[in-house]
């Protein structure tokens, strides 16, 4: 721990588990929002409050004990919903092991972590019926979508909204089974699939302990209060999402509106009036993006560009006047809106730079899976500014080291601490492999500045290693061509070719027609946008070393496949 960062930490309420932290929050917080939902698309926002959502976890835990479930395994999937929060807590706190599953999954392979993790039950919204409708399971349960339920249900689906109402009638009748239950914080609660971004999927177990030690760990370096209001945009299977997204708000007290879809953020930011974003860089590079394209359009960009100028000078001595300045921009995210909470992939020094011109604080972490998810982060109370590109330092109860550094002093990254995984889900093999004496070997590469501070350069299986001995970060090759206006995204990989004795560098290159088809018309034909490419990666390579310089590019029309975080698969895209 960093005695300096420490003296600075904010202050936080000493938790070990799910159960307690509801408990103490909708106690100090009975009042107060917990959800806003919409009951359909398009309509209002309703508020739910914290004394609603303990009943409704207690009435759901109740009913899934009395059903036998306790210490079961039990999957949920579909969009993000209250109810879908309600079902984890309700399996969490008592009754057994949640399996949250990625809905953009194939329904073959949603059967396939079904019995890997040996459930016995499955809570879904509606659009997931059909995957799930001919697979051998105890119980299945509708969780509806925006609270409708499909009418008339199956024969074998129960509905969400009777679990709940026969669960209030056991707690009435004095069923004290859920509300009794003790819970383990250092037993195995949570399985969490990882995406699988260069490797099949595997279960990492976690414990409550962990999740909870993490929360804490990001709560000590993110000031976030009980007035504070996020817009839950990330699937929420995921960890950044769950973890930090929903259990660390309810944590602190504070509310969670959800999302209605991509397209629809900044309207229902306007709705909910939400303090703060928590999401993938993508996210935010395209907010950014559109910022500047909407100055553009106005005429208003050189405008812009001074008020930034200003504002820098202004605040060199201790003036911070961004929100007169830039008082427009404010306005359209609904005049609230303060904070950025960013992970799961880099995110552009540039763009983060450029928010906090316009007076919005960027914390920018680093996570995995495997440790729940945060492993470092940026304070909101440094300066960020000068550290931008860095995703911070080692949260307080983690060690952080490099090992097997190269002559740069990258090597791979290691963490210790109390929000590490218990170990794969089944796969002791795959758990030795990559913990180590309490080690968690990341499998990414970075190095770490004199203060501590981590910087990632890349992913350890996607270096390309040159004859030489050289070593390319695919990653780094890939910000600087999707820095280009005219490119969308990009997928550097190594390519050994028959007529070359060396391993060369070699691109995907996806294109960002609007872009290209706004400024040079529809009649713009495959033949110059390749030919627009290719000059492109020339300008590219003259600003790279000789051996890193892209040999090779090919142009292609579809996305490439993702994750839902948004990073780009590689083992599929090659």
């Amino acid at each position: 721990m960093d005695k300096e960062l420490a003296k600075n930490y904010h202050e936080v309420r000493e938790i070990g588990d799910f159960k307690t932290m509801l408990n103490s929050s909708a106690e100090l917080f009975a009042d107060r929002p917990a959800y806003l939902v919409k009951k359909e698309k398009g309509g209002v926002y309703t508020e739910i409050k914290y004394s609603q959502v303990k009943s409704d976890v207690d009435a759901m835990g109740t009913k899934l004990m009395h059903m036998g479930l306790a210490n079961e395994k039990i999957a949920i999937i579909g969009e993000n919903c209250y109810e879908w929060v309600i079902a984890y807590f309700g399996i969490a706190n008592g009754t057994g092991i949640v399996v949250p599953l990625d809905k953009e999954l194939t329904k073959d392979e949603i059967h396939n972590l079904l019995k890997t993790a040996e459930c016995k039950a499955i809570f879904y919204t509606n659009d997931y019926l059909d995957y799930i409708s001919d697979f051998p399971i105890d119980y299945k349960i509708n969780m509806g979508t925006f609270g409708k339920l499909v009418s008339p249900l199956a024969i074998n689906e129960l509905s969400w909204s009777d679990l709940l109402d026969d669960g209030n009638r056991l707690l009435k009748s004095g069923d004290r089974s859920f509300l009794d239950a003790k819970v383990d914080p250092d037993e195995m609660r949570i399985i969490l699939f990882t995406s699988g971004t260069t490797d099949s999927a595997k279960g990492v177990m976690l414990s409550q302990k962990n999740i909870m030690s993490d929360i804490m760990d990001t709560c000590r370096i993110a000031n976030i209060t009980s007035e504070d209001r996020s817009l839950s945009i990330l699937p929420i299977h995921h960890t950044f999402e769950s973890s930090l997204g929903i259990i660390l708000m309810l944590y602190r007290g504070a509310s969670v509106a959800f999302c209605e879809g991509l397209k629809y953020i900044a309207k229902n930011m306007v709705e909910a009036k939400i303090t703060m974003l928590i999401g993938v860089p993508l996210i935010f590079e395209s907010i950014y993006e559109k910022i500047w394209k909407n100055a553009e359009k106005q005429g208003k960009s050189k405008l812009l560009k001074n008020a930034i100028k200003i504002n820098r000078t202004l605040k060199a001595i201790g003036l911070d006047m961004s929100k007169k300045l830039f008082k427009d921009i404010h306005e359209k995210f609904g005049g609230k809106f303060r904070l950025i909470v960013t992970g799961a992939a880099a995110i552009d020094p540039n763009v983060c730079r450029g928010f906090e011109d316009f007076g919005f604080k960027v914390v920018q972490g680093y996570g995995l899976t495997e440790c729940s998810p945060l492993v470092a982060g940026c304070p909101d109370f440094a300066n960020t500014y000068k550290k931008a590109g860095s995703v911070g330092p080692s949260i307080s109860t983690g060690e952080i080291k490099i090992v097997d550094k190269d002559e740069d002093g990258i090597g791979e990254i290691i963490f210790k601490g109390p929000n590490v995984m218990l170990g794969y889900y089944n796969m002791p093999e795959k758990t030795a492999e990559i913990l180590k004496d309490g080690w968690f070997y990341t499998g990414d590469l970075g190095f770490l500045d004199h203060e501590g501070w981590l910087y990632i350069t890349g992913r350890k299986k996607n270096v390309i290693v040159t004859k030489t001995g050289k070593n390319i970060y695919p990653e780094e090759v890939e910000f600087y061509i999707n820095r280009n206006k005219y490119i969308e995204e990009s997928l550097v990989h190594g390519l050994e070719e028959d007529d070359h004795d060396d391993v060369t560098v070699a691109a995907q290159i996806r294109p960002a027609y609007d872009v290209i088809y706004e400024e040079f018309g529809k009649d713009f034909d495959d033949a110059s946008v390749y030919s627009l490419m290719k000059k492109l990666i020339g300008d590219i390579n003259e600003k790279l070393p000789i051996y890193k310089r892209i040999r090779n590019f090919s142009v292609r029309k579809e996305d490439f496949e993702k994750t839902t975080t948004k990073k780009i698969k590689r083992h599929k895209n090659k």
